[in-house]
């Protein structure tokens, strides 16, 4: 999606033919999910890098995380991370699942190319 200097969605292409709302729509969702995808992606590469095991969950989570005694191998710390981008909202089993597990939490990255 073509924006201009100031962050601004075209809503023109070069010819002076509107683009539709729907395609608009359609672009600005893609690009939240380009969006939400690389926080993942960092966030990952930030655990990892900090000696986390990071496993993906799929239900009310995106990840589950371990740390592992180096020396006898017992896990030290284990939770639930939600990774989230810009203002998006936890899902209803997002919130239920925050709820119920004490060690669950949201982490917000800004991917350093958005």
């Amino acid at each position: 999606m073509a924006r201009d200097i100031f962050g601004k969605i075209i809503k023109s292409d070069g010819f002076g033919r509107r683009i539709s709302q729907k395609e608009i729509r359609k672009e600005v969702l893609i690009d939240s999910q380009r969006k939400g995808k690389a926080g993942e992606n960092e966030y990952v590469m930030n655990a990892t890098l900090a000696g986390y095991e990071v496993e993906r969950t799929g239900r009310g989570s995106d990840f589950r995380i371990t740390k592992r005694d180096i020396f006898t191998g017992k896990v030290t710390y284990s939770g639930l991370r939600e990774i989230k981008t810009g203002n998006a909202k936890l899902s209803k089993l997002q919130k239920e699942t925050q709820k119920r597990k004490s060690n669950y939490k949201v982490i917000r990255p800004n991917p350093w190319f958005w």
